[in-house]
């Protein structure tokens, strides 16, 4: 994204009249909202009905089915035959599957809007002189914001006060570094403040300015580009090219074989091709992706991308932000402790404390102290530097008390010899598990950003945090599906490891200070790989610990809450923020909870699973299907070529209908629904086709050998074709157990019933003659029997060696076996 034709806006805009400092009137905003000069965001959140019906009704797959519905229909008017619009059959698969679609789509477009619009981007503002809370779609030109530590900037405008305000511009332009902002200085919407706070006039709002594009990506519910989507769309092209040559060719080859009966012929060519498109695969896996979505979104928790769904499945590499994921994000003042064991807290630093919590824009730290000490500081202060993650402290001075600094002790101590006792007693504080900081003083004015020099410790001051009782039922969980977790925190390794070992993330007794990682990606991608623990990560370290991990093949899920987290959920294959945390984090979020809980988590990484799992299920059913079409399609080509006199086509559409309802249709959507563990890996395609095509060349030929048999028998032309259909089932049943499995008891009640349903229609007399079903004697049928048996003994024989590759290859990369 261009960041200059921002700049040049705002720049434009610097004579605009300054807005007063009690903000805009009701009249003002109304008029201005007349005029059309609001944040309204004109992007929709999802598609209208309209677009849901068209983009699955007006696929490219529908369009051919639909034309050889045309051509059957077309046939049975020619010929006033009506009995000939059973083999359009197939067509009621077309609209079944449509309306799944669009029901699916509206039901997930109500539910993901409905918690778009409670996840959507607030700002404060002045107006008439009082504090608003308001939606950024309700921001209208020069009104007057607020801008608070951990906000997003909702528009572009120009600073009209600053206390310690920077700004965050890295998603914009890259840089990585946090920018002072004084009074006129410019910002841009769509970034982040990172410390202190101030006030800013709005000059560009709406299609003029970066905070409507950011803010519909957070709410933009859309199918984007996934490695599943990619690999079924690379064959069904191949299958859309290949549908039209072998359509051509068995129709030449049925005009001979029906002796120029064009109606039957093209009855024929219709029954041989039909099978070839898996008419319900795209549709399926969209599907899945959306009551997935559905799914986890009555959970409380919101998939901004669909995709995310997938990444979910393929995660193996879990990033924990302690506070807000392990805690429970808020802390509570502990003590005041002196700087020396069994020493004396003097006077002053409970003043001093209260005083800093009380001085500038107040975060979690300062707000714990009020609540402990409420009331009003009894030092007024003269000068104040924010807190800042990146210096990991804050200061104020005081007229006649001096100036005082609260942070960390590695980052405010003076690292010489003589701090030595005072850093030891402070990291066994740091033991307990309680966050510890050290209140210190000195009689130097403050400069800047700069720590004040000839600081002398005063008290260590500690607070605690809850650890969330679910934290180590979640982290359990995860170990037992072979995630690896990493806990990275701002906070004192120490403490960050106490809380670690409490809920019980492996390797928790070896804590790493960030302070001390590689800066050379290989280097910390090694140690990110011995390391579980980490503490003192600064946003940038967070953000590179991530892209080292994924330059090792992880797939990386990044959980986080505060500011410093948006740049690693940002890059992480997948980023997963708290519903209460900083807009900046939701922003750039793929998942967000909408309940911050974490412990909801293991269902989310089940439902990525079970959806992604069945899709690659019934990818086998499908795909096997598309193989075994074509193959008996070119068999009765092939006969057209090397036989004397062309073999008509085994099968009419009705045949296929048959055979998709009950080896495909019915069983592929329970399945679908079934729970499914296994944490996906790439290589879905690959994994598919290796059983796919084999399986499917085995069941043509299978079709093909007991239809050929009952020529050869001189039976009728009837009693071939249900050999052949006959064969074709049996296979295709086969198949259908081979996706089954493992077995449960409803697994094979399933086959079961597929298996009594498709006997019954062969069997039962009005339902085979609505088939065209007419029984060979049974010296065929056993012979049928024998060539199905054959046939299923060599589909099993390559599952099983799929299945044995298939696992050396995973185990080979890393992954678990399947």
């Amino acid at each position: 994204m261009d960041t200059r034709a921002g700049t040049v806006g705002i720049e434009a805009v610097l004579d605009r009249p300054v807005t007063r400092a009690t903000g805009l009137s009701g009249a003002e905003v109304a008029a201005r909202v007349a005029r059309g000069e609001s944040n309204a965001d004109t992007e929709r959140t999802s598609r209208t009905a309209g677009e849901i019906i068209r983009a699955n009704v007006l696929t490219r797959f529908n369009a051919i089915l639909s034309t050889m519905v045309a051509v059957i229909i077309a046939v049975a008017v020619y010929q006033r035959s009506w009995n000939v619009m059973i083999d359009a059959g197939f067509g009621l698969v077309l609209v079944f599957n449509s309306l799944i679609g669009i029901v699916q789509e509206v039901r997930a477009k109500r539910i993901l809007d409905r918690l778009a619009v409670l996840n959507a981007p607030r700002v404060a503002v002045v107006r008439d002189g009082a504090a608003l809370d308001i939606a950024s779609d309700e921001l209208v030109l020069d009104d007057l914001c607020i801008l608070r530590t951990g906000d997003q900037v909702p528009a572009d405008g120009i600073v009209r006060s600053s206390d310690g305000l920077e700004i965050d511009e890295s998603l914009l332009t890259g840089e990585s570094d946090a920018l002072v902002k004084g009074v006129d200085d410019a910002v841009l919407s769509g970034s982040f403040v990172v410390a202190g706070s101030g006030r800013m006039q709005a000059t560009a709002v709406g299609a003029d300015s970066y905070a409507r594009k950011l803010a519909a990506e957070v709410k933009q519910f859309k199918l984007a580009r996934s490695e599943l989507m990619d690999g079924i769309n690379t064959i069904l092209k191949f299958v859309q090219w290949a549908i039209i040559p072998i359509g051509l060719l068995v129709l030449w080859s049925q005009l001979n074989a029906t002796d120029n009966n064009l109606g039957l012929s093209l009855r024929k060519m219709v029954g041989s091709v039909v099978g070839m498109v898996p008419e319900g695969l795209v549709l399926l896996t969209s599907v899945a992706f959306t009551v997935g979505a559905v799914i986890l979104a009555r959970r409380k928790v919101l998939v901004q991308e669909l995709p995310a769904v997938e990444v979910l499945a393929r995660v193996d590499v879990v990033c924990l932000d302690k506070t807000g994921t392990l805690t429970e994000g808020e802390i509570a003042f502990a003590a005041l402790e002196a700087v020396a064991p069994n020493g004396q807290v003097p006077e002053a630093a409970e003043a001093a404390l209260v005083a800093l919590a009380y001085s500038g824009e107040p975060n979690g730290t300062a707000l714990a102290v009020q609540h402990a000490f409420p009331g009003d500081a009894a030092w007024p202060a003269t000068a104040t530097v924010p807190f800042s993650s990146a210096r990991k402290w804050s200061a104020a001075q005081f007229a006649g008390h001096g100036s005082w600094v609260l942070g960390a002790p590695e980052m405010v101590l003076d690292p010489g010899a003589s701090a030595e006792t005072v850093r030891a007693h402070g990291n066994a504080l740091a033991e307990t598990g309680n966050r510890t900081l050290v209140l210190a003083h000195t009689s130097a004015a403050l400069a800047g950003e700069a720590l004040p020099p000839d600081l002398a410790p005063v008290a260590f001051v500690m607070f605690t945090e809850k650890i969330r009782p679910d934290a180590a039922a979640t982290m359990q969980y995860f170990t037992q599906q072979g995630v690896t977790l990493k806990v990275i925190s701002g906070d004192s390794p120490r403490t960050v490891g106490v809380i670690a070992r409490h809920v019980g993330v492996p390797g928790a007794e070896r804590v790493m200070d960030a302070r001390e990682l590689p800066d050379d990606p290989a280097a910390l991608a090694g140690v990110l790989e011995d390391y579980s623990v980490f503490g003192r990560v600064t946003p940038q370290q967070k953000r590179a610990m991530v892209s080292a991990l994924q330059s090792r093949g992880h797939t990386v899920a990044m959980t986080g809450d505060g500011v410093n987290d948006a740049l690693a959920l940002k890059d992480a294959d997948i980023g997963i923020a708290m519903g209460s945390g900083a807009p900046a984090t939701r922003a750039v979020a793929q998942l967000v909870l909408m309940d911050g809980k974490f412990s909801v988590m293991p269902g989310v990484v089940a439902e990525g699973r079970r959806v992604i799992g069945n899709i690659e299920r019934a990818s086998n059913l499908f795909l096997t299907k598309t193989v075994y079409t074509m193959v008996i399609a070119l068999f009765i080509v092939a006969t057209r070529i090397l036989l004397a006199q062309a073999w008509e086509a085994p099968f009419l559409p009705r045949s296929f209908t048959l055979i998709s309802w009950f080896t495909i249709g019915v069983p592929g959507l329970v399945l679908s629904l079934a729970p499914n563990p296994q944490r996906y890996v790439p290589g879905f395609i690959r994994r598919v086709l290796r059983f796919a095509i084999p399986a499917g060349v085995i069941a043509g030929g299978a079709a093909a050998v007991a239809y050929g048999v009952g020529r050869n028998a001189d039976l009728a032309l009837s009693q071939s074709q249900t050999m052949g259909l006959i064969a074709l089932l049996g296979c295709a049943l086969w198949v259908l157990g081979i996706v089954a499995r493992p077995y449960n008891w409803w697994r094979i009640l399933l086959v079961a019933v597929m298996a009594g349903c498709a006997t019954a229609v062969l069997v039962i007399v009005p339902l085979a003659d609505l088939f065209l079903i007419d029984l060979p004697p049974a010296a065929q049928l056993g012979e049928t029997a024998i060539v199905v048996a054959i046939a299923c003994a060599a589909i099993e024989i390559i599952h099983q060696w799929v299945k044995r590759y298939t696992a050396a290859e995973l185990r080979a990369h890393g992954h678990p076996a399947r």
